[in-house]
């Protein structure tokens, strides 16, 4: 990894291996999709192992309500489970409703949060006069929003510029797509990147040459040819 960082880079639901084999690591963030694919059972007994391997580094960990009174609820019990904790608030329900009863609520509770899924300036306007004295993190999703065709530096910039200029919060470049994420959320303003570990692991490869790549790539191809036993 490289040791050049201009934001805090987090890793996006790694293995407790990974965990412990990735170095410079300041943060991480989970949320249910994320505990299935890691096979977890219990969701406050494995919240509890993550917390216990992260070195009390800042640790984002979702709700999994859809309501504010049960959001209200899980988000206060997920908060005790330790100091580094950040509880995740979807910035919508499932309905389309706004979450930002639940976000005050914790917020007068002092509870740390992670607003998640955010995608347009209007989501963070309506709730930014609640955080703006917090230091809550504002998850934008970069990465699906150019999926649905929209440019995200475009996007984010305008946002990011509008938290920084209107409160203490963070902002954090979330579901990356490309290792150069790294860089269009250094350009944008972001204060923190999420990166999935297989991304996270290509920031090592910044400042390669093109040409040792380009080699690199058709040296991969030939051996693949070789090893198969391929005839023509």
């Amino acid at each position: 990894m490289s040791n050049k960082k201009k934001i805090g880079l987090y890793l996006d639901g790694p293995t407790f291996q990974e965990i412990k084999d990735f170095k410079n690591i300041d943060g991480y963030t989970f949320n249910p999709s994320l505990y299935k694919k890691l096979k977890a059972e219990n969701y406050i007994e494995f919240t509890k192992k993550l917390i216990g391997k992260t070195n009390n580094k800042p640790i984002s960990i979702e709700v999994i309500a859809d309501d504010d009174e049960n959001c209200i609820r899980q988000g206060e019990k997920i908060s005790k489970l330790g100091n580094s904790i950040y509880v995740k608030i979807p910035i919508i329900f499932t309905s389309g409703q706004s979450s930002k009863k639940t976000i005050k609520s914790l917020v007068e509770k002092n509870i740390k949060l992670n607003i998640t899924a955010i995608f347009e300036i209007s989501q963070v306007k309506e709730i930014l006069p609640i955080l703006k004295d917090s230091k809550a993190i504002l998850s934008i999703f970069s990465g699906r929003i150019f999926d649905i065709g929209l440019d995200a530096v475009k996007v984010f910039g305008e946002m990011a510029k509008y938290i920084h200029e209107n409160s203490n919060c963070k902002v954090l470049w979330a579901s990356c797509r490309m290792s150069y994420d790294y860089i269009l959320a250094q350009k944008c303003g972001a204060d923190i990147i999420t990166m999935q570990p297989n991304l996270a692991k290509k920031i090592a490869l910044f400042g390669t040459s093109s040409l040792e790549y380009s080699k690199d790539t058709v040296k991969g191809f030939f051996d693949d040819a070789k090893s198969s036993g391929f005839v023509l």
